[in-house]
């Protein structure tokens, strides 16, 4: 049997390149068309200042299993206040040279991998967008001009995890995409641009994994608290001890934590982590809402700030 396989950091980033080189007139039009949409939605909203949350999301086989992370999930759903809308920045959706979010009104389910079973290509999440809110996303981020577009959707690293979250798919979900090409820092402030967005009742969600390599997985190890190889272990408990002290420098020079020359031997599942700490407020301790390894070393590390 061909192993599973999910896209390169370097072949997912040039589909969403290529997203924004079709939408990002279109996006630009429709942004300033929707002024006085998001004027609106922005006036009478009454929603309540949303917590952030960063999820370990670990296989897109999690999307069909029922395990101790799963049941986790579901139970962190119904904790949470009930978002207006939620955006995910996965570790899925990589841009080059730009940043996009997605503004359709009923994002479609995408199937970013292959050779796993069909039962999982047969999943839908039909949740709806949020124009009006995902519009002011990208108002919102002052580090880079943010590209409004249509090209995407709703990857796995989204909806693999809202499934248990929000099962009925009832939330509306927007995405925005991670420039492969910017450093720790910007993504970590980008993530503090968004954090204007929570008190528009927008559930920012960080979706990757803090320890991640797929070459050095040990599949058919239990999952456990754990990790199977000292590395893995070493940088998960370096995060989690920077965190403690919300020693958010430290997290942005991940490369000198122990272990990360292995643990993050490319960046994309890191980065969405660094979008949640950017989001939640310096005084914000972060909560473990799980914690545990997956195939020996991916870390399943879930966070909540707020």
């Amino acid at each position: 049997m061909t192993p599973p396989t999910i896209p390169s950091p370097q072949a997912t980033r040039l589909l969403g390149r290529r997203g924004f080189l079709m939408g990002s007139a279109l996006g630009a039009t429709a942004a300033l068309a929707s002024m006085a949409e998001i004027a609106h939605a922005a006036g009478a909203s009454t929603a309540r200042r949303m917590p952030i949350i960063f999820i370990g999301h670990g296989s897109p086989m999690n999307a069909l299993a029922d395990n101790a992370f799963t049941r986790r999930l579901a139970a962190w759903g119904r904790e949470l206040p009930r978002p207006t809308a939620i955006l995910s920045v996965s570790a899925h959706w990589l841009s080059r040279g730009a940043t996009g979010v997605t503004v359709q009104t009923r994002p479609k389910t995408i199937h970013d991998f292959g050779g796993f079973p069909q039962a999982l290509f047969d999943i839908e999440y039909p949740a709806p967008g949020h124009p009006a809110l995902a519009r002011e996303a990208v108002g919102a981020v002052k580090q880079t001009p943010v590209i409004a577009t249509e090209q995407w959707g709703l990857d796995h690293g989204t909806w693999t995890v809202l499934k248990h979250l929000y099962p009925k798919a009832d939330v509306p979900v927007f995405q925005l995409s991670i420039d492969y090409d910017k450093p720790a820092a910007f993504h970590h402030a980008v993530g503090r641009d968004l954090a204007a967005l929570r008190d528009q009742g927008v559930l920012v969600m960080g979706s990757g994994n803090v320890v991640h390599n797929l070459r050095a997985t040990d599949r058919g190890t239990p999952d456990g608290p754990k990790a199977s190889r000292p590395w893995a272990q070493s940088f998960d408990d370096a995060v989690k001890a920077a965190l403690a002290g919300r020693d958010d420098r430290a997290l942005i020079g991940y490369e000198k934590l122990e272990g990360a020359s292995t643990a993050v031997a490319t960046p994309d599942h890191y980065f969405p982590f660094l979008y949640a700490l950017g989001a939640a407020a310096p005084g914000e301790r972060a909560k473990t809402v799980y914690e545990g390894f997956q195939s020996g070393t991916l870390g399943m590390r879930c966070l909540q700030f707020g």
